[in-house]
């Protein structure tokens, strides 16, 4: 790693403008390549677990699958019936509608709907939804007198990326600024604090390209983007800063010129724990892969691909633009020596601040590491009582049009909240049995409480009659308690007696809650192989990087503690009610599931960001010969501002997303940005230090005490 950072560091200095020039191209190359190539989105073939997905497979394959379906309602009194006929005639000549339902009416009378199937498979629905809204709105206007409003799948999600895409707009607007302004306050200079956000965007801007491309090997989930802006702006951001903080040090050393001796010992330092800590993040990620699911696969691809491009910035280009902004900083100085000025003084690098986070660890190292432990673990006990749901249509914020209009049309129609679907595939010449089965288990629901009554079941039968699907419906939201116990029971009781009759048949339920369990289940059981794969990577990466078994093993506990606890403050806030109106959220009592298990591995990767830089900074101390207590205090010293200055820039860009309306943003943001909080200032300024103050020696085990770096012979020259 040493070897590969400061040959690139070397030939992009001694190159400059081809170095420039190269990542611009670079940059633009991928973003052209994948603008042409398009993005895969994922298909509804790829969101299939567990029995739901069996059941949508059978269905698929008989052509009865699901289809994306518009309500539209008409209140008012006079007129609801022309204002119907009128919507219909209106959709009927869409080229994007299948059909058009007769007009139904509420019980109360006062609503009629008119439902719509769209063409196309389900997923499809939010794109084609367009012309159907906008017929809505002439029906309206041409019926003042009366409310009328549609809704549906495909409505609501649009409605969802609608106000995703605002909210996104509206963090770049908040993050942006408020990390300039932390950067010119740690380099005091414009040129210097745009150069790190300079390096995030573009990196961000080719990772975006990239991952259209990647998106034809694993398919998009439309979550990429998101986590590319998020992490790659963190990410970004934060190597540069390592860099440039360690930039202004060999400079210093080197009487403020950047020669050819102080850029080998800022690639050979900086560099490598740029590499080595993208690394660990992008190992740490592909752990997602192991969910085998297409939501956390295309998560791991954005994020593995912006750390990989931020990485490599810092490697080619920023090294180019040093030496061009140093000649701009040398030239300065000298006319202010020729004007008889003194040359500006450097700041310390560890304040005063700083000096008494890290006091307590240094003189009652016993003490801080327990206290500190107890309070993390403190934090982390409310994960013990973390529910998990899958995020559906409830848990959607009502500031979208779509939801109110949803609300209004599932209290006058409940029937419409909830469906499950039971898929029956019979044997050949079985036709008969499995009709007589399915109605006599529609029966079965229809004298139970928990399902909705009808007239009439709603039995569908392919060409061949070898499938059917009836759907049945459940007058409850999808997460209530009892829609999730008519599941149950009709998956344990109602079936059993019923279908599996049937020889050779083969059974399955899919729906609205269905999919939210199933999808819940697929993750609990891949949770131990992806824990245990992620704690396997993370320590044997760590003892890969500083050859020591001990500082491996204490990484892993310290990013143990620090996900755990921020976790637990996530669950403490969000699963309860006590702080919605302070971060503007309504509790949905529970956590998305796709939330923790996702944060556990970003966090993982993260945290070893931060382990990188600071054990890093004190390995270098124990080379040059100090003691181990004080090759720490020194490491530590020097990297607090650094690190420090870094975690503010990812708690603004994380703590940005908890402004936003969609709750698994809201959760992600909160939980990462105090984790980096927590990680920052208590793992590593607190329990780090106390934790390796004990250890003494005995923390580098198995390895020697470590030689000091060799003498460098090479004339120390400025570069280019």
């Amino acid at each position: 790693m040493t070897n590969i950072s400061v040959r690139m560091a070397r030939w992009s200095a001694l190159h400059p403008w081809r170095a420039i020039i190269g990542w611009l191209v670079f940059v633009v190359l991928c973003l052209s390549a994948g603008i042409t190539a398009g993005t895969h989105q994922a298909t509804t073939e790829d969101y299939w677990v567990g029995e739901a997905g069996r059941a949508e497979q059978l269905a698929t394959e008989a052509g009865l699958q699901r289809k994306p379906v518009e309500h539209v309602t008409i209140r008012g009194g006079d007129g609801t019936e022309a204002a119907a006929r009128d919507v219909a005639a209106r959709m009927a000549k869409l080229p994007e509608v299948a059909s058009v339902a007769d007009p139904v009416r509420s019980r109360d009378g006062d609503t009629v709907r008119v439902s719509v199937t769209l063409k196309g498979p389900e997923l499809e629905g939010k794109k084609n939804v367009v012309p159907l809204l906008a017929e809505t709105e002439k029906v309206a206007k041409a019926h003042p007198d009366l409310k009328i409003e549609e809704t549906g799948s495909p409505a609501i999600s649009k409605g969802v990326n609608d106000q995703r895409d605002e909210d996104l707009a509206l963090s770049e607007r908040i993050s942006l600024p408020v990390t300039l302004i932390t950067l010119l306050v740690v380099f005091g200079s414009a040129v210097m604090a745009g150069v790190p956000l300079l390096l995030a965007l573009t990196s961000i801007t080719a990772a975006m390209g990239l991952n259209m491309l990647a998106s034809h090997l694993i398919p998009d989930a439309g979550v990429g983007t998101n986590l590319i802006l998020l992490i790659g702006l963190a990410v970004g951001v934060d190597y540069t800063l390592f860099y440039l903080k360690r930039e202004r040090e060999e400079r210093a050393r080197a009487g403020g010129r950047l020669t050819s001796e102080a850029l080998v010992e800022l690639a050979a330092t900086a560099g490598r724990s740029i590499v080595i800590s993208g690394l660990a993040v992008i190992v740490s990620t592909t752990t997602l892969y192991l969910a085998t699911d297409v939501i956390f696969s295309s998560l791991a691809t954005g994020t593995v691909l912006v750390v990989a491009v931020a990485v490599a910035s810092s490697l080619t280009v920023l090294p180019a633009l040093l030496v061009k902004l140093g000649r701009r900083t040398e030239r300065r100085a000298a006319q202010r020596a020729r004007k008889g000025k003194a040359p500006r003084a450097e700041r310390a690098e560890t304040g005063r601040f700083f000096a008494a986070l890290l006091r307590p660890a240094q003189r009652r190292p016993v003490a801080t590491l327990v206290v500190s432990v107890l309070a993390l673990l403190a934090l982390a006990m409310p994960v013990l009582q973390m529910k998990l749901i899958d995020p559906g249509r409830d848990t959607f914020s009502r500031d979208i049009p779509a939801m109110q209009a949803y609300d209004r049309l599932t209290a006058d129609f409940p029937e419409l909240l909830v469906k499950h679907e039971v898929v029956v595939r019979n044997a050949p010449g079985q036709e008969g049995e499995a009709r007589r089965a399915l109605t006599e288990l529609d029966e079965h629901t229809q004298a139970d409480a928990l399902f909705a009554k009808h007239a009439a079941p709603s039995l569908r039968t392919s060409a061949d009659g070898r499938t059917s699907v009836l759907e049945l419906s459940v007058p409850h939201p999808a997460q209530a308690d009892e829609a999730v116990r008519s599941l149950e029971r009709l998956r344990d009781v109602y079936i059993p007696a019923t279908t599996w009759e049937l020889r050779g048949a083969e059974t399955a339920v899919s729906g609205d809650v269905a999919r939210g369990r199933d999808y819940v289940h697929h993750e609990r059981g891949k949770l131990p192989l992806m824990l245990g794969a992620l704690l396997l990577v993370t320590f044997l990466m760590t003892v890969w990087a500083f050859r020591s078994v001990v500082i491996g093993l204490l990484g892993v506990v310290l990013n143990l503690l620090s996900a755990a606890a921020s976790l637990g403050l996530m669950v403490a806030v969000f699963q309860g009610t006590w702080a919605e109106t302070l971060l503007g959220f309504d509790s949905i009592g529970a956590i998305a599931s796709r939330v923790p298990l996702f944060l556990f591995v970003i966090l993982f990767g993260l945290s070893m960001d931060y382990q990188v830089f600071v054990v890093s900074r004190i390995e270098e101390a124990r080379q040059r010969g100090l003691s181990s207590r004080e090759a720490v205090l020194d490491g530590i010293g020097k990297s607090a501002k650094v690190v420090t200055s870094a975690a503010i820039v990812m708690v603004t860009v994380f703590g940005g997303f908890v402004a936003l309306h969609l709750a698994e943003m809201k959760q992600m943001g909160f939980c990462l940005a105090v984790a980096v909080l927590l990680d920052a200032v208590v793992i590593r300024m607190m329990v780090l230090p106390a934790a390796l103050l004990l250890l003494d020696d005995r923390a580098w085990w198995p390895s020697r005490r470590a030689a000091a770096r060799v003498a460098r012979t090479e004339p120390a020259v400025p570069v280019g």
